[in-house]
């Protein structure tokens, strides 16, 4: 069994796990705003990382991105835990894997914008936007030698390293594994979006009636895995691509299913042993429209579940790894269940009936279901539990 021994995290809701866990408690978020200079022509709510980022040397310029501070940031938390397994195991025997959508893609979008206007960025190279940077950044920080790589498959990119990570040490080519991601907000992707009417300028509605789509956020988490027995382990999980569409989901949920059923039948559980789903919860019609019906055929109405993406925003390629770190804060503090909030709207009556939450609850089975279904159909499910 493979085993969570520390986690770090940063986004809208915190910048530390004390303050995030305070705040995904009381159901607030302070990143969570409207913000300009993002959207063309238009303010946009989105989940921003507030306070100052530890800025990187020199000696790593060519690492210099908002993304990899975001990086460093749950790094720090998680640092004597980090310096103890490479005492123990050697610098080769730890492997890093991230995922990443935007990597760099700020940094190259604000020098395109330099060179149009007839300045020049003396900060800029272009392997800050490589998609392999996030794992060559830390991997160099740590000064490590072991197998280090990025997934870049969209929404479910870091829940793929989750599973990466696993992977490694399962086959016995590393005895531990940092395995994240970090996306930082990046006019591309918001006006991206955006074009493809995915977007919502006010705060994402997940499973509301007018839900227009996604919120999207920033954040970086960090989790450290291993063989050594810890309170909290990687019970499962599945992944599949049934690449219905470049950007639809399957209209029957196929690909989720599956991963899904995977997830469970690796931990060798049942539906009714799980105590609580984090739902991907795009706020998106279709999303929700098939993950309920798909929670739904699996799970009936008797699993509580919910998507925190009100509080977060939607990640992107960090939301696989933020969402399970969030499933690993309930777990390790016992947190109540977030609710969905329904105060700013009415839920959708059309969509098929499953155990979202009106109101927070205990957590009364210590096994909880995170999802992350992405562009391509391109799916991750993971399984969190107490030992």
């Amino acid at each position: 069994m493979i085993y969570i021994s520390a986690v770090g995290l940063i986004n809208a809701l915190g910048n530390s796990p004390d303050e995030i866990a305070a705040n995904l408690t009381r159901g607030v978020a302070p990143g969570m705003r409207p913000r300009s200079g993002w959207l063309q022509g238009q303010d946009a709510v989105l989940g921003g990382v507030d306070g100052e980022l530890s800025a990187i040397p020199d000696s790593f310029a060519t690492h210099r991105s908002r993304n990899n501070q975001l990086l460093l940031a749950a790094l720090a938390q998680i640092q004597p835990a980090v310096d103890e397994a490479i005492a123990r195991y050697g610098r080769d025997r730890v492997a890093v894997v991230m995922g990443t959508s935007t990597s760099g893609l700020d940094e190259g979008d604000a020098h395109v914008r330099m060179s149009h206007s007839g300045e020049e960025s003396s900060h800029w190279r272009y392997a800050q936007q490589e998609l392999g940077d996030p794992s060559r950044f830390l991997a160099n920080w740590l000064g490590l030698d072991g197998p280090a790589f990025t997934l870049s498959t969209a929404c479910s990119s870091s829940a793929r390293a989750i599973i990466s990570g696993r992977r490694l040490i399962d086959a016995g080519l590393v005895d531990v594994a940092i395995v994240g991601g970090a996306d930082t907000l990046s006019r591309m992707p918001v006006n991206g979006f955006n074009s493809l009417e995915s977007l919502s300028t006010t705060l994402c509605e997940p499973f509301g009636l007018e839900r227009r789509g996604i919120t999207i956020g920033e954040a970086a988490a960090l989790m450290l895995l291993t063989r050594e027995p810890q309170p909290v382990a990687l019970l499962g999980s599945g992944e599949s691509s049934d690449a219905y569409h470049i950007s639809a989901p399957h209209p029957q949920g196929e690909g989720a299913i599956s991963a899904i059923r995977q997830a469970l039948n690796e931990a060798g559980l049942k539906p009714d042993d799980v105590g609580y789903i984090n739902l991907h919860g795009t706020a998106t019609p279709l999303n929700d429209q098939i993950e309920s019906q798909v929670i739904h055929d699996l799970f009936g109405e008797a699993v509580p579940c919910s998507s925190t993406k009100h509080l977060t925003g939607h990640t992107l390629g960090a939301a696989g790894i933020t969402e399970a770190a969030l499933s690993w804060l309930i777990l390790t503090r016992d947190l109540p269940l977030p609710a969905q909030d329904f105060s700013r709207y009415a839920p959708d009556p059309t969509l098929a009936a499953c155990g979202v939450l009106h109101q927070p609850t205990a957590l009364k089975k210590g096994v909880i279901l995170s999802n992350s279904f992405a562009f391509g159909g391109n799916n991750a499910s993971i399984l969190l539990g107490r030992v």
